[in-house]
This record gives C-alpha cells, structure tokens and sequence, in this order.
C-alpha cells in the first residue's frame, strides 16, 4: 500500500513519531505548532498509506520499517500532566532499593513481548483488511452468497449470462449485445456470449484472441472494438482486437500507444476516445483518439487527474467522464471533453455536477439527453442508481436490482432500454437486468364531432 501512495511526507513522519511515543492530538499539535484538526488530516494519510486503521498498527509499522525505535514506542510516552491536588502533609516514604540493569532489561523486554502478543492478531488482520486483493481482479476473494432480488419498478431480469463474469466488456449493435471477456471465478477469459434480447436468449460467439479483464468495448463502423486489458498472467495489454459480428471473425488492428486497463472508452465523430485507466504501475490521466479510418492512435489532452474504472459517455457534443478511483478512493467527479476545445486556450476540459454518491467500475449509457450511471459500490454501499439531466446539469435518483456492490459490470443502451450485464456484488454476477429508461403512454383520443 505504501508504494501505491506514496511515501511519508517529512511532517508526516514527524506526526507518525509523536503518535509512537503515545501523545495525544492536542500534544502533536502543540509540538509541531500545528491545529488538532490538522494533526487527524496527517493521520488519515498515514493511515491510508500504511495501510493501517489505529494509531497503535501505525506505531507497529512505523517500528517495523525502522523509523522508529523499540525503546522510543515504548518508553518514551509521555504522561498526561497530572490534574493539581489539594496539599497533603508529608507522610514518611519507605526507600526502595534501586533497580539493577539487567532487571530494567528483563522488565523492557518482557513489556515488549507482552505488547506484541496482544497487538499481533489485531495488527495482522488490520493489515489484511487494508491490502485486499489488487483492484485489478477479485480472483481469491471469498464469494459471499446470492441476496434475493428485490422488486424494483422499471427493472426486469432476463436470461442470466452462461457464465458468471465481471470486468468484462458489453457492446450492442442494431440486433444484438456482446459480452466479451472479463474475469470469472476460474480467472481472466476471451470468450464471447451473444444475447438475443427479441428471444432473450444466449448463444455463445468466437472467443476473443486475446483473453482480458478490465475492458471496455465499442460498436462503431459496423465493427466491436476492444483495445487493452488486464491479461491472465497479471500483466497489462496494448493489443486492439477489433470483432466484425458479420463474418463473426477477430482481427488485430495499430496497438495503443501504452499498455493500459480500466479506461473508459467512447465514440465520437467517428473516432474512439480512451480515457485514463492502469498502465501496470500508476493510474493514468492520458486521453487516447483512435482513427479507424487510418488505424492509428494519437494523444489528446489528458484528464484533470489520473483515475481508472471511470465510465464515459456521449451527449450535448462531447464526452462526459464520470467517477472512478485514484487508488485510495471512489470518485463522485463528473468531467466533460469537448474535441472542440483542443488547442484553445480555455482547453477541452471542463467540470459538471458531481454524482450524487462516488462511484467506481460504474456503468454508463446515454439514451436521449439523459447518461444514466449504474453500479459502484466498491466501499460505499450503494442504495440507488443515478440519472443526470443536462439542461439543469444535475443527477437524480433511480432504483437498483443490485444492492450495496455493483462494480465492474456492462452496461449499454438498446431500444430505449438499458441492459446491465454481469459484475461483482460480493460474487461474481450472472444477472442480465433490464431498465425501462423511457415509458411510453397512450393518450385516449378524444371524441370527433359535437
């Protein structure tokens, strides 16, 4: 964890070194001159990049990596000054015989065994809670058990997907929708499952040449596009497998400029934009533009910041670019890209109303002027969906089959109906639910003549 973060600020190291030696808040801020508030910012940090939950797991790791010494944790604290007392008469004090050196040793040692035992069950599942499995992959995580489905309006369930899957990518042509790739329980995969929604069926489709997780598609130009990727031994991908639901054939086509997974990605103007993701090292802020007309890649303006399993959608001309995670936490941000803007000096980023809750590995569709986000969930509980209006540039409220965990599914737009595929709720997902975006009425007509 410490490395995904970054390492101690000098303050920082200051503060994790008073907090060793037992002082309070009140005592750190007096020290370092700084306010008690001040003193719970620099703690959170600490925490977060240690990985850690309590001042005395930080003191455990900061002994550990050497910053601190055995001797300064633990005898070194100082005692709180004691409340004034009323005055007494003296009263004879019995000498004790001074202590030997080597029983202040013993006495030293065995205090810090003592410690040690106590704290190390504690400081051991302290740690394991906060390294959990990379946010690359679930692959290892113990699966929790289905919860029944809760009956919300406006949402259908229709065939489950052969195969539990999250990761993975979901595209619609005309007809159809494909799920390609993404993580099962038996690890990363390339196949393909094609649904019917006229039959609300699945049949299975040639399996991607490349199996990934991690990854978004596109239809555009009557082909599916799926640049990048997390691959099946762990690493991260540049390839561009591009799928022609025709001759139901995959081609390879130019590689991205970088390895990169968890991007978003979205078609405008005829071109493919990606947006941030993972390299294998550090989250990314890069934007990609891919021409198909020329097979090749070129860099855009960047994002404001780096983030991955963000979800970008296209409406008023440009690209909204929402939530997402920079590797301590979800993201409520809403970015919009306007192509128009580049080269100008006000640039092609600007900033939107923020999601009502933060999200990560969300979903989003576009269908008229309203995006629609799904899903989220990954240390927030998630209560409800959100649809975002652009007139009043302001998110709402839908309901959710999937309660408190939804991330990493597929999600698109098909007939005026959103088809949310697959996903990770504490298991991998199997669900194919359907959300009636848009309800057509029937007005009664009214009576001709007088």
């Amino acid at each position: 964890m410490l490395d995904d973060l970054g390492p101690l600020s000098e303050r920082e190291l200051e503060v994790l070194k008073l907090v060793a030696t037992g002082a309070t808040n009140q005592q750190i801020a007096r020290a370092l001159v700084i306010s008690p508030n001040t003193v719970k910012v620099h703690l959170r940090n600490i925490f977060e990049k240690l990985g850690v939950q309590s001042r005395t797991e930080a003191t455990m790791e900061a002994v550990r990596r050497g910053w601190v010494s055995v001797n300064s944790a633990v005898l070194t604290a100082p005692a709180a000054k004691p409340a004034a007392e009323p005055a007494l008469a003296e009263v004879p004090v019995q000498q004790r015989a001074p202590v030997a050196g080597w029983q202040r040793v013993y006495m030293l040692v065995a205090l810090v065994a003592v410690i040690l035992v106590a704290l190390a069950p504690g400081w051991w599942q302290g740690r394991t809670r906060a390294a959990p499995a990379t946010a690359l992959s679930d692959l290892g995580r113990t699966q929790a058990a289905a919860a029944p489905r809760p009956d919300v309006a406006r949402w259908t369930a229709n065939a489950a997907l052969p195969v539990a899957r999250s990761r993975l990518a979901l595209a619609a042509d005309a007809q159809k929708l494909y799920a390609i790739g993404g993580e099962t329980a038996a690890g990363v995969t390339g196949a393909v499952a094609i649904y019917d929604p006229a039959n609300n069926g699945w049949l299975p489709g040639p399996s991607k040449p490349t199996p990934v997780s991690n990854v978004a598609a596109i239809y555009l130009n009557d082909r599916i596009y799926v640049p990048g990727g997390s691959t099946a031994a762990g690493g991260v991908t540049d390839v561009l497998e591009v799928y022609d639901p025709q001759t139901a054939a995959w081609d390879a086509r130019a590689s991205l400029p970088a390895p990169v997974a968890g991007y978003s990605l979205a078609a405008l103007n005829g071109k493919l934009y990606l947006f941030g993701g993972w390299d294998g090292q550090a989250y990314r802020s890069e934007t990609y533009v891919y021409d198909p007309l020329n097979d090749r890649w070129l860099a855009a303006s960047a994002m404001p910041a780096p983030r991955a399993f963000t979800a970008a959608g296209v409406s008023d001309g440009g690209i909204y670019v929402v939530g997402g995670y920079d590797g301590r936490r979800e993201l409520a941000t809403v970015a919009f890209y306007d192509p128009a803007g580049e080269g100008t000096p006000a640039g092609p980023w600007s900033t939107k109303a923020a999601l009502s809750q933060p999200r990560a590995g969300l979903g989003l569709a576009v269908i008229g002027s309203r995006l629609y986000a799904v899903g989220g969930g990954w240390t927030i509980p998630l209560t409800f969906n959100e649809q975002y209006d652009a007139a009043i540039d302001a998110w709402s409220q839908i309901g959710t089959p999937v309660a408190d965990q939804w991330r990493n599914l597929g999600l698109v737009a098909f007939d005026q109906k959103l088809y949310a595929v697959g996903g990770w709720s504490g298991r991998y997902l199997d669900v194919n639910e359907q959300y009636q975006a848009l309800i057509r009425q029937l007005l009664p007509l009214g009576n001709k003549g007088g």
